[in-house]
Order: C-alpha cells, then sequence, then structure tokens
C-alpha cells in the first residue's frame, strides 16, 4: 500500500525541520506455515469465523482447556477439596446463626458485606431481613467459587484466571438483583405503579429490539448528537489523509504558549470522549487554558481497509500528524499526549524520534495507556494463542473486528454495570437511566482493521514486544529508554482497561523525568475529569531520570493526596515546560496558515 496523495502533497512540501515519514508497512495475512495447504487453512478458518458468530468471538478452545486444566487440579487435590467442604459448611451455618434473632433489631451484612466496587445491594431495601440474608447467601456462594480457583497446586494462573472470570459471569446471571420476586427495589416500584412498571419495562423492551434489529443505537443511547451537544469546541480540519483528520481548535485567549499540544486518542473510541460538552471538555479546558490544541481523529475502517498495520496507524496517524503540525508551526516543538491505544502508539513514535529526532517533542503525556503489557488486567483472559488465532480467523473472514464484538468484550469485564444494571432498570424497573455524554459516546462504536488488530494483539499484549525490545520499526528495533523527554503519565484507580500498576511500569523503561498521577475513577470517568465537578482527587509524585525507581505500593505510600481534578496539574506541567505565551494570530492568517479543509468535528467521527 503506498501513501495517499494527502500525505504525498505534506511530504513534498516538507522541510529540514519535519519527519521523514517512510512509505507504510502493510504485511497482509499471516503467512501460512511450512506444510500448511492453503486451501485446508481457508476451511477451517472459515469454519472458525462463522463458530466465532455463535460465541461471539471467544475460543471455545481456550475455554475448554482453561475448565480442563482447573478441573483435573482440582480433582487431584484432595485437601483443596477438604478445604472447600469445610467451607461450605461453615458458611451455611453462619447463615443459618444470622436467621437466629439475637437483638431485638435485625443486623444486616452482620456476615458478609458487598464489596466496595459493587453497587447491586446499595438500597436501603437490601437491609431488610429476608432480601438481605438472600444478598449475603448469594455472597457466600460467589465468594466460595471464588475459592474454587485459588490455591491449586499445579494450575496456571491464567486458567485459573479464566475460570474464575467464566464463574463470575454465569453467578452475576443468576443474581438476586436481576428477578422481580427477589429484588426488594423492584417489588416496591410494583406496589407504587400497581405493576405499570412491567408495561413500560415491556415497551423499553421492544424499543431496544426494534433498534437491534435495525442495527440501530439503542434509543436511551441517541440523546446527544455529534458537533451539535458534543464535540462542538470551535475548530477546523487543517489535515486529512486515508486515515486521520487533524483538527486545530480555536483560540480564545489573546495570547497562547507557543508549542502546541497533539493529543492521539485511541482508534478503538471515538475522540470526542476528549470533547464532550463544554462543561466537562479536555480539549476546550485545554484553549481555554491558552494551548494551541490539536487533535487526531481516527477514520471509522471498512472491510477494505483489513490491511492496514499497526506500523501504517503510526505513519498514517502520529507521524502525519506531527508532520503536518511542523508545516503549521515550523520550529516548534510539540507537546504530544496519547489516551489508552493512542498512548501506547505515541510511545512508541516518541521512542523513535527520541533516538532520531529528540527535538520534536517538548513533553509526552500518557493517559490511561500501557507500554508493558505483563499485567494489562482482565483484557488479557482473552489474549493467549488459541484465543488470538480465534480472532485472527474471524477478523480474517471480516477483515474487522466489528463493533459488536469490541461493545462485548468491554461489557463482559463490568457485566454488572454496563448489562445487568441496565436490564434491571429498563425491563423490570420499567425507567429509563438520565442521558448522559459519556454514555452516549459509549454507545458509538468503531472497527478495527484485521492486519492491525492483529499486530496489537500478537506483537503487544501476546509477545509484549515493546517493553521487551523486540519492537521493530523500520527494520530496528526501539527502546523506550530512548524516551528522554519530559513525561506526564496518568492512571486511574479503578481501570479495567489498563490498571494503574501497568500503567505505572513505564517508570522502568523510560529514562526521562516523569510525573505520574493516579486520579480517582476508572478508565473513562477518570480520565474526564472536569474542574467544575466535585467527587475527584488525585495524587501526584514526580522522579528525576537518575532518581532510583520505586515500586507502586511504595509509591502509593509517599504520593501526596489532592482534592479536585488532575487536570490543573497537567495544565501546570505543560505550561511549566512551554515557552512564555505569545499573542495569537490574527483570524485570517490564522485560516491562511490552517488550510481549512471543513469546520470541526470533521466527517470522519460521524461515520458509523
Amino acid at each position: 500500500m503506498s501513501p495517499p496523495a494527502s500525505v504525498g502533497r505534506i511530504l513534498t512540501a516538507s522541510n529540514s525541520d519535519q519527519i521523514p515519514v517512510e512509505p507504510p508497512i502493510s504485511e497482509g495475512p499471516a503467512p501460512a506455515q511450512p506444510g500448511s495447504d492453503p486451501a485446508v487453512e481457508a476451511i477451517d478458518r472459515v469454519f472458525h469465523a462463522a463458530l466465532a458468530r455463535i460465541t461471539g468471538g471467544l475460543s471455545p478452545a481456550a475455554l475448554a482447556l482453561a475448565l480442563a486444566d482447573w478441573r483435573l487440579h482440582l480433582l487431584a487435590s484432595p485437601g483443596k477439596q477438604a478445604s472447600l467442604v469445610g467451607r461450605a459448611i461453615q458458611n451455611a451455618f453462619d447463615l443459618v446463626d444470622a436467621m437466629v434473632p439475637r437483638h431485638a433489631r435485625f443486623q444486616p451484612w452482620s456476615v458478609i458485606r458487598p464489596p466496595e466496587n459493587d453497587r447491586r445491594f446499595m438500597g436501603t431495601d437490601w437491609e431488610l431481613p429476608s432480601f438481605n440474608l438472600l444478598a449475603q447467601a448469594f455472597l457466600l456462594t460467589e465468594q466460595w467459587w471464588h475459592s474454587t480457583t485459588i490455591g491449586i497446586h499445579g494450575l496456571a494462573h491464567s486458567n485459573a484466571t479464566i475460570v474464575d472470570f467464566t464463574l463470575r459471569q454465569c453467578l452475576d446471571t443468576v443474581a438476586p438483583t436481576n428477578f422481580a420476586i427477589s429484588n426488594p427495589e423492584v417489588l416496591r416500584k410494583v406496589m407504587e405503579t400497581g405493576g405499570g412498571n412491567f408495561i413500560c419495562g415491556l415497551h423499553n423492551w421492544n424499543e431496544d429490539c426494534q433498534a437491534l434489529l435495525a442495527g440501530a443505537a439503542l434509543r436511551s443511547d441517541q440523546k446527544f448528537v455529534v458537533g451539535k451537544d458534543v464535540a462542538i469546541t470551535p475548530g477546523k480540519v487543517v489535515y486529512h489523509n486515508e486515515l486521520i483528520e487533524l483538527i486545530q481548535y480555536s483560540p480564545t485567549t489573546p495570547t497562547v504558549r507557543p508549542e502546541p499540544v497533539l493529543i492521539v486518542p485511541a482508534w478503538i473510541m471515538k475522540y470526542y470522549i476528549l470533547d464532550l460538552s463544554p462543561r466537562n471538555s479536555l480539549v476546550r479546558f485545554l484553549v481555554e487554558s491558552g494551548f494551541t490544541v490539536f487533535m487526531i481523529s481516527w477514520k471509522n475502517p471498512t472491510p477494505e481497509y483489513r490491511n492496514f498495520s499497526l506500523e501504517d496507524y503510526r505513519e498514517l496517524g502520529v507521524n502525519a500528524a506531527i508532520t503536518a503540525i511542523n508545516s503549521l508551526r515550523p520550529g516548534q516543538a510539540i507537546h504530544a499526549a496519547g489516551y489508552c491505544l493512542g498512548g501506547t502508539l505515541l510511545s512508541i513514535a516518541a521512542a523513535r524520534l527520541g533516538r532520531e529526532r529528540p527535538d520534536r517533542l517538548r513533553t509526552v503525556t500518557l493517559l490511561a495507556a500501557q507500554t508493558d503489557f505483563t499485567e494489562a488486567g482482565e483484557l488479557t483472559l482473552f489474549i493467549n494463542e488459541s484465543q488470538v488465532a480465534f480472532l485472527e480467523d474471524m477478523m480474517w473472514r471480516q477483515g474487522l473486528l466489528g463493533t459488536a464484538q469490541m461493545a462485548g468484550a468491554f461489557q463482559m469485564l463490568r457485566t454488572n454495570d454496563l448489562l445487568w444494571s441496565r436490564v434491571v432498570r429498563d425491563y423490570l424497573v420499567g425507567e429509563r437511566a438520565a442521558p448522559s455524554e459519556l454514555m452516549s459516546w459509549n454507545a458509538d462504536a468503531t472497527r478495527m482493521p484485521y492486519q492491525m488488530h492483529s499486530d496489537y494483539l500478537r506483537r503487544l499484549f501476546l509477545n509484549n514486544d515493546l517493553a521487551e525490545g523486540r519492537y521493530q520499526v523500520d527494520g530496528r528495533p526501539i527502546s523506550l529508554s530512548d524516551l528522554h523527554m519530559p513525561m506526564f503519565v496518568v492512571g486511574t484507580m479503578r481501570d479495567h482497561v489498563a490498571p494503574w500498576k501497568s500503567t505505572y511500569k513505564i517508570n522502568f523503561l523510560a529514562n526521562a523525568d516523569i510525573t505520574y498521577v493516579l486520579t480517582s475513577g476508572g478508565h473513562n470517568a477518570g480520565i474526564v475529569a472536569a474542574p467544575s465537578e466535585e467527587g475527584y482527587c488525585y495524587q501526584v509524585l514526580s522522579k528525576k531520570a537518575n532518581d532510583p525507581s520505586i515500586g507502586p505500593d511504595e509509591w502509593i505510600k509517599r504520593a501526596p493526596s489532592h482534592e479536585g481534578s488532575w487536570w490543573i496539574e497537567w495544565t501546570q506541567f505543560l505550561a511549566a515546560h512551554s515557552g512564555l505565551p505569545v499573542a495569537v494570530p490574527s483570524p485570517r492568517d490564522w485560516e491562511r496558515k490552517s488550510a481549512s479543509l471543513g469546520d470541526a468535528p470533521g466527517t470522519y467521527v460521524l461515520e458509523q
């Protein structure tokens, strides 16, 4: 695949300050193994792809192997079996004991309490004796099944994790919150409405079924319109190619810092999570703080993009954006920031620049982004040779990973919050949740090309090539130790996608001054933490490149805590590494230099 014409125009006009951009590399489908018959392999791939439509993309072989490993080791562990029997008997005695009235008033949660992150039993109705005992019985059952997957000598940790996850999914399905007769909140609603909540729930269910059959978004996810309600910060598209649109936002202050800010979002999501409504837009906050902000908006790929590789995303994405900004702001180093997968890709591009053109980037910011994937959270449940091969066969057939598969994977990580709570609220209680910009954005899913996602899963997740020095760019391995520019790294406390201890590992890989921030919230809500909203807090601690490293457990003890949003801390960091403010170009000069290709939010973000 050759560079698109839009890239060629930028490159032919390039000057000595710009980054040399090589032709993008498209590796294409993986070559057949020696001795394999292409026709036989194609038949197997077609069968696996058909099977994936039934299993939702999960490999039956991977699950069967994990279950077999667990069952065989458990059967060969009589001591563990006796311990489990004893624990089950003890749980039964404790629960019966809790039923015996010992005080004038029933004591809820006397045997077991829900974990802090389990919000299913938060209502006061769950403290009523009958419902509370039912909830405690369920929690004890959940705890007991979890104990069956730990402490078994010889059981592979990865298989134990898969089995534990599978058991948890099964138990979540039969939780007492999911049934009208055992959920006191639903029963109270029945008494209040005379059963009218079930009529409303049936109406909601019918609406959702019609939307799903039509391939449309659920009605409750259609409240916010891109370009009208969200992604409304004024700006212009100043560059585009077949993979990205580059947006430059209009200045709102009389002076700006001379160094522009480039934000690289993940292509697994639409960029406007960082530009939601004006009250919680990170883009608007940066612009109003006196920074010139550029944003990459990724193309939502179609099957024709099947052979676009991870290297294509680096070349046509990060490198092309930096080259375009260099042409608009010649001689100015860039503050580059990457979110999630975008941060991982930025770290790859920055490591290459750190070796060859260290003056291109002034600072690098990683937001909930991983560079070492050895402890990459619950997503690693879906990452082993069997699972990756199964996904590759599915994507080979489709040309890409569809939105349904992506949404399903993340939904399984948080079924209580993203699936069952919604089922109960919409169909049993009969009420729709209040519209939310974040949930509307979450429903605006994207696709990923076959080759790129295969590269990502194999080279980063499965083989951990980036952290271990095997990831190659232009035929040469890159090293994260070539990152010498100051870094600002953000992790979130309740992140299921990029656990904070995983994002913290950049401290052991980069040879740079690093300011690490740990903020409250999860992968999305922790990043979208506007100063105007209450309830946020964070810890922050900086280290010089030559300071001795400390582990995450020691870091969290030392790092001072602060109330409020980490956004303010970041703008202070950017300002400390920027030049003095300069006058904003006149609107005419700004539009002439920007060579506008249309207004923000552009066209790529609107594609479904």
